[in-house]
């Protein structure tokens, strides 16, 4: 345990009585518990569990797809979030990923426009909104951000993101990558941040993420 109370672990099925208990109180479609169990027992998946002094606080699993991997659970008990227990939880798995990878990994979330916190706190840890998925939450329909942390979004570009949706990109990202700072999508001259939302949206937007804060927050 570290001198602030904070461990990181690798996550087990027989952890799940501790588990749902945090994952009911934190969605009204929490996972089931088959879910789970169908996530930890593959071995490519890594679950990370966080414990604040000697508790279960939160979770995360991540999956491998194809080329790349997809965050599919971040998850902190309504009672400890705004402790960077989130944070700490994503450091860990990206030095994981980075290690595996050779600093090459390529990881994706989906994270609700409406949770603000959550966008800063991946935005922060390289994360950049590279598209939407239209009603992708059942409880209410919202549509979900897709963002992507790659050695190009870190290096603030999507060369290493499939179809990156730019119209998207340029309403969430701050600052802006370098490929929307062409004149392939405004006309001739570079273009500014700005100048590239009041082309796509002339009405002013407060979307843009913000300084960062740590949250915690759903990503699936």
């Amino acid at each position: 345990m570290s001198a602030d109370g904070i461990t990181v672990e690798r996550l087990k099925v027989s952890q799940l009585g501790e588990v749902m208990p945090i994952e009911r109180a934190s969605y009204r479609t929490p996972w089931s518990v088959a879910m789970f169990v169908l996530e930890l027992t593959r071995p490519e998946t890594i679950g990370l569990g966080v414990r604040l002094d000697g508790r279960l606080a939160g979770y995360v699993i991540c999956s491998p797809q194809a080329d790349e991997w997809h965050v599919m659970n971040v998850t902190v008990g309504p009672a400890d979030r705004r402790s960077g227990l989130a944070r700490r939880l994503l450091v860990h798995l990206h030095d994981l990923l980075e290690t595996a990878t050779g600093g090459e990994a390529r990881i994706t979330l989906e994270v609700r426009p409406s949770n603000e916190p959550a966008l800063t706190l991946y935005a922060s840890e390289g994360y950049l909104v590279a598209g939407r998925r239209r009603a992708y939450y059942p409880d209410d329909g919202e549509d979900a951000l897709v963002m992507w942390r790659t050695p190009g979004t870190r290096a603030g570009h999507f060369d290493d993101v499939p179809s990156p949706d730019l119209r998207e990109a340029a309403r969430w990202n701050t600052p802006l990558p370098d490929p929307l700072d062409q004149t392939t999508y405004v006309g001739e001259g570079t273009v500014d941040h700005q100048t590239l939302l009041e082309y796509f949206d002339p009405e002013p937007s407060d979307a843009a993420v913000g300084q960062p804060e740590e949250e915690e927050a759903e990503s699936a």
